[in-house]
């Protein structure tokens, strides 16, 4: 799944674009990828259309467009990006996977591809949470690293109460939001600190280094447009992200380390690989 700054560059892009224009129409082509609004194709079809779109937000790996007018008054339109799930924008070269597709008032088409249906569109209501309206589905996430109103020192308090490995804790959208298994080793490598070591034996310091390092490697990300290994993801234009150059531990098994040159080695993790330095990560 895109981690936070894919989905900040995607969210961009549709601000960008989208804000301020009216859906003319929308046609689902995949049953899938409405599979989360409960109510079916031809509701959410029915909603959408002369829906205006008032803006676009994020929460962690989840973005929603803002709706207002016609029959979906004052809602969010969530779109999960799944595993391959792409926004684009203009003409597609290729539609062979093309699940959703809409024409906006200005003639903008806006299509939704996923090649592995993991992801949809879910058109939902908004409700308050902790002074931010966020749709229902999202309602639950904590506070990203990049949000304004994050409060390290609040998480720092609840990663201290944690008697498991810290990656884990990283990895909990509950805890933390935005944060996957690429930026998690990213965010270990550049703070020194090994994925297995158990949270509440961290200090107060080193927590709070581990989370200004998440924050900075993923602003590092979105300024290049984040890390793409394939073409599953891309931005609004249908471009990759760059980052995936500058990676320091993730995917560099066997590579020497850029900080005291020792082999990067891969582990297994809660299903998925890690990498870390045998003598940085201590």
């Amino acid at each position: 799944m895109p981690e936070l700054p894919e989905v900040e560059v995607v969210r961009r892009g549709l601000n960008d674009h989208l804000v301020g224009r009216t859906i003319a129409a929308v046609r689902v082509h995949h049953p899938r990828a409405v599979r989360r609004h409960e109510a079916g194709p031809a509701d959410l079809t029915s909603r959408l259309l002369g829906a205006r779109i008032a803006g676009t937000d994020r929460r962690g790996k989840y973005l929603w467009l803002l709706l207002t007018g016609a029959a979906a008054a004052d809602e969010a339109l969530v779109v999960h990006l799944g595993m391959s799930g792409q926004m684009l924008l203009g003409e597609l070269p290729d539609a062979r996977h093309l699940r959703i597709a809409a024409l906006l008032d200005d003639g903008t088409k806006v299509s939704f591809v996923d090649q592995r249906t993991f992801g949809g569109w879910q058109l939902t209501d908004l409700v308050e949470v902790d002074g931010s309206v966020l749709p229902v589905p999202v309602a639950h996430l904590a506070r990203d690293p990049l949000d304004p109103r994050f409060d390290a020192e609040s998480v720092v308090d609840v990663l201290r109460c944690k008697h498991s490995e810290i990656k884990r804790q990283l990895l909990d959208q509950t805890v933390v939001s935005g944060i996957g298994n690429i930026y998690a080793d990213e965010a270990l490598w550049r703070a020194g600190i090994r994925g297995t070591r158990v949270a509440d034996r961290l200090s107060r310091p080193r927590l709070r280094a581990l989370l200004d390092a998440a924050a900075e490697v993923m602003r590092d990300a979105l300024a290049v447009g984040g890390t793409s290994f394939d073409s599953l993801y891309v931005n609004v234009n249908g471009e990759s992200g760059y980052f995936s150059r500058s990676l320091d531990a993730y995917g560099r098994e066997d590579e020497p380390c850029r900080r005291c040159g020792t082999t990067i080695r891969r582990a297994k993790f809660m299903n998925r690989s890690s990498y870390y330095c045998p003598k940085c990560q201590r």
